[in-house]
């Protein structure tokens, strides 16, 4: 590869520059495909790649960055030209100067698992699979809208730095996801799979997408739509909640994913997303949750979105505790940031792209379940008057992760251990400790999931990053609960 070899002499060139500390490159290339499908009719199409490299240069202790999609030797030299000015003008305005750990630098190579390559199926079985699930979706008259949707990725990256790292990955993910709207008179309501938002995404081929059984479950999806029209308003009041896997793997996203990544909290997320409660003076002190509360940030688990060979920086994928035992022990961090804390990074920093610089990003943040613990089945009879919620809908949460507000799709009144009735436009808050505080059981492995998240925003200008997040249904006390729209 030619750019490689440009990239390795202009890292030469640098690390002989006086007053760069450490510089490295980034080359990704990047294939897409997206399919909308909306009532019988193709509603998106599209196919894409992308090329294109970025270097960062760290002069006497302050960042720069550029990139280019031009592959010429002239276009490389050029591209760290402009990092190196960036970074020699970021130093005239230099308040504290960064220091990177020592992490060593690394060689090797990563290929995520899969067996059926996306891109070499059919377009035509893609559709026809999305068009089998509407078509089931449709055979109510009360479905005005059903909607399924695919989406695959295939990554390949090169890292290489002044340290002597030098990395090459390729990751394939796949997902897919399908939604019925019903409608009556004023009445609207939704009904997803396998979750809202686009649906289960994970770094597997084209078997994953079959295995999600989107036509086999269409007509569930179909018939909770519609009867969801004419179910009972949530009820308002104080009750346990369970969580079903999926909407949980939301709430660990916001209420402890993003809390805990550094540069939140150090303050360079301000201006945009907020900081976070999870100050330095908590770390390893502070009761986030109940004592069976372990939530786990995990880059190694085969097969998910959060997972890798290696970050964006050239670290390791690692598995590292942020809540043990319900108290707080961890950050998601990055060579800059973890020294503030007097430890190596964790292998956290991500870039959207090859044009976009990276920033700390959460990877696989699970929430482990309990050791023998029961099945759903089980804690549902375990409860004598509770509420079971499903999916979501809608969410809020403020600047520092704290006070929060989720809707769902679909929840059941409980009572006596037996799902009594079905419930609609169910909505629960809270504070983000004292909601953790009040978890009293986690559902076993057997019901333990990781779900993939394609699309959770963070930075200015902004980036998508794909996340994970593992969990298994649980139980809280006396929460706020009550009827939204």
């Amino acid at each position: 590869m030619e750019v490689k070899a440009w990239l390795k002499e202009v890292l030469d060139e640098l690390e002989r520059t006086e007053g760069v500390d450490y510089a490295d490159a980034r080359y990704l290339e990047r294939e897409t495909e997206s399919i909308t499908v909306r009532n019988e009719e193709v509603a998106g199409l599209s196919r894409a790649e992308t090329r294109g490299y970025g270097i960062r240069v760290l002069y006497k202790g302050s960042w720069g960055f550029a990139a280019s999609g031009v592959p010429t030797a002239e276009a490389v030299r050029e591209t760290a030209r402009r990092a190196l000015e960036i970074a020699q003008a970021s130093y005239k305005t230099q308040r504290d100067p960064v220091k990177l750990d020592d992490t060593p630098p690394q060689r090797g190579t990563y290929e995520s698992p899969w067996e059926e390559d996306p891109f070499a199926v059919p377009l035509d079985e893609k559709l026809e699979l999305l068009f089998s699930a509407v078509r089931i979706l449709k055979k109510d008259k009360r479905i005005v809208k059903a909607e399924g949707s695919m989406e695959i990725f295939r990554t390949g990256k090169l890292f290489l730095s002044t340290e002597g790292a030098e990395i090459e990955q390729v990751i394939v993910e796949s997902g897919a996801g399908i939604e019925a709207t019903a409608a009556q008179g004023r009445e609207v309501q939704r009904r997803s799979f396998p979750t809202s938002f686009g649906g289960d995404y994970a770094a597997r081929g084209y078997e994953f997408i079959r295995g999600l059984a989107l036509v086999e479950n269409a007509e569930r999806i179909r018939e909770e739509a519609v009867a969801l029209l004419s179910a009972d308003p949530c009820p308002s009041g104080e009750f346990d909640l369970i969580l079903a896997s999926d909407q949980l793997a939301l709430q660990v996203h916001e209420s402890c994913g993003h809390p805990s990544e550094l540069d939140r909290v150090l303050g360079t997320e301000l201006s945009y997303a907020g900081g976070s409660f999870l100050t330095l003076d908590k770390l390893g002190k502070y009761r986030y949750g109940s004592k069976i509360v372990n939530i786990v940030a995990d880059a190694t688990i085969p097969g998910s979105i959060g997972s890798f060979g290696y970050d964006d920086e050239g670290v390791p994928a690692q598995r590292t505790y942020l809540v043990r035992e319900g108290i707080f022990v961890g950050y998601l961090t990055s060579r800059e940031t973890a020294p503030v804390i007097g430890r190596r990074s964790n292998g956290c920093m991500r870039a959207e792209s090859w044009n976009h610089i990276p920033l700390i990003r959460m990877v696989n943040i699970n929430l482990e379940p309990a050791p023998g613990g029961p099945t759903l089945d089980e804690l549902i009879a375990d409860t004598k008057h509770g509420i079971l919620m499903q999916t979501n809908k809608s969410w809020s949460i403020d600047d520092l992760r704290l006070n929060f507000q989720f809707g769902c799709e679909i929840a059941w009144e409980i009572k006596d251990g037996r799902k009594v009735r079905l419930l609609k436009n169910p909505v629960y808050t809270g504070i983000t400790p004292e909601f953790w505080r009040s978890c009293d059981a986690i559902c076993g492995e057997s019901e333990w999931k990781v779900w993939g998240l394609p699309n959770c925003g963070k930075g200015e200008p902004p980036q998508t990053m794909h996340v994970a997040h593992g969990t298994a249904p649980a139980r809280f006390r006396n929460v706020r609960i009550g009827s939204g729209k």
